[in-house]
C-alpha cells in the first residue's frame, strides 16, 4: 500500500494494488487482486469483488445527488471482474436500505455516472459519459452508446443497445436496438441474438415483436395472449418485460427494422 494515499479501511483482499493519492473511507471492502490506480476515491458502504480495476480520478461511493438523501446508511455494491474508467462517478442508494447493486465483468469507460439505486447486469458496457438517473434497471449484456443520457426508473432488458447521443425516457425490452431523442426501437439486436439462441429460436423472437409492435392491438394484451402459449424462455421473457413496463415502450407501429 502507499504511503500517499488515506486508507482507512482494513478490509482489503489479498493481492490487491492501491496507487498514489487514493482516499479509501473506513466502511469500504475490497476484494482480492483489484488494482487501484492514483487519486482514485471510495467512500460510504462500498464493497468492491475480485479483480476490479478503477482507473484514476474514479468516485465511488460517496453520497447520491438526491435532495431525499438524509444520510441515511446505503449501499454501493459492485461485483467482481469489472473495468471502470477514468472520471466515473458510482452513487450509493437513497433511503432505507437503498443499495446500488453492479455485477461482474462490466466495462465503464471514462465519465461513466450512476446514480442512487441503479441495478446492473453482468458483462455490459456503457461508453464514455454514458448518464443514468437514478432507479434504473439493467439487464445482462446490455450495450450503451457513447453521450447516452437514460431517465430515472427506465428498465433495459437482457441484450438490448442503446446508440450513442440518444436520450433514452422509456423501457427498451430484451434483444433491441434503440436509438434517438426521444429514443425509440429501430430494430432487433441480431448480433446479439446469434450469440445466445439458435435460428428457429431467433426466428420466433423475431416474429414476436412484429406482432408487438405491429400496432394492430393493445401491446400489454397481446403480450399477455403470447404469453399463454411461448414455448421458449426468452419470448416469455419479453413478454413478462412488456406487461411489467411502467414507463411505456418507444416503438412506431408497424415499423421494426430487420
Amino acid at each position: 500500500m502507499n504511503s500517499n494515499s488515506v486508507i482507512k479501511t482494513k478490509n482489503i483482499g489479498q493481492g490487491t494494488e492501491i496507487g498514489d493519492f487514493c482516499v479509501i473511507g473506513e466502511n469500504v471492502k475490497i476484494g482480492k487482486n483489484c488494482k487501484i490506480y492514483n487519486n482514485v476515491t471510495l467512500n460510504g458502504y462500498t464493497t468492491i469483488g475480485d479483480n476490479n480495476t478503477i482507473f484514476s480520478y474514479a468516485a465511488l461511493g460517496n453520497q447520491p445527488q438526491d435532495l431525499k438523501y438524509k444520510g441515511e446508511k446505503t449501499e454501493l455494491i459492485i461485483g467482481d471482474n469489472n473495468l471502470i474508467r477514468e472520471f466515473t462517478m458510482f452513487n450509493p442508494g437513497t433511503g432505507e436500505n437503498g443499495k446500488t447493486i453492479i455485477g461482474d465483468n462490466n466495462l465503464f469507460m471514462a465519465y461513466v455516472h450512476i446514480a442512487h439505486d441503479c441495478i446492473i447486469g453482468n458483462d455490459c458496457i456503457l461508453a464514455n459519459c454514458a448518464t443514468l438517473g437514478g432507479h434504473i434497471h439493467i439487464g445482462n449484456s446490455v450495450n450503451i452508446g457513447g453521450l447516452t443520457a437514460v431517465h430515472q426508473f427506465v428498465h433495459i432488458g437482457d441484450g438490448s443497445m442503446i446508440a450513442g447521443a440518444s436520450g433514452l425516457s422509456q423501457d427498451i425490452p430484451p434483444y433491441c436496438i434503440a436509438e434517438g431523442n426521444r429514443a425509440i426501437i429501430r430494430g432487433l439486436n441480431k448480433y446479439r441474438l446469434r450469440k445466445i439462441f439458435e435460428r428457429d429460436e431467433i426466428d420466433e423472437i423475431s416474429h414476436t415483436y412484429k406482432i408487438l409492435l405491429s400496432g394492430k392491438y393493445p401491446i400489454k394484451e397481446i403480450a399477455q395472449e403470447i404469453l399463454q402459449n411461448a414455448k421458449f424462455d426468452s419470448i416469455k421473457n419479453i413478454c413478462n418485460f412488456i406487461i411489467d413496463s411502467k414507463r411505456g415502450i418507444p416503438y412506431k407501429r408497424g415499423e421494426l427494422d430487420e
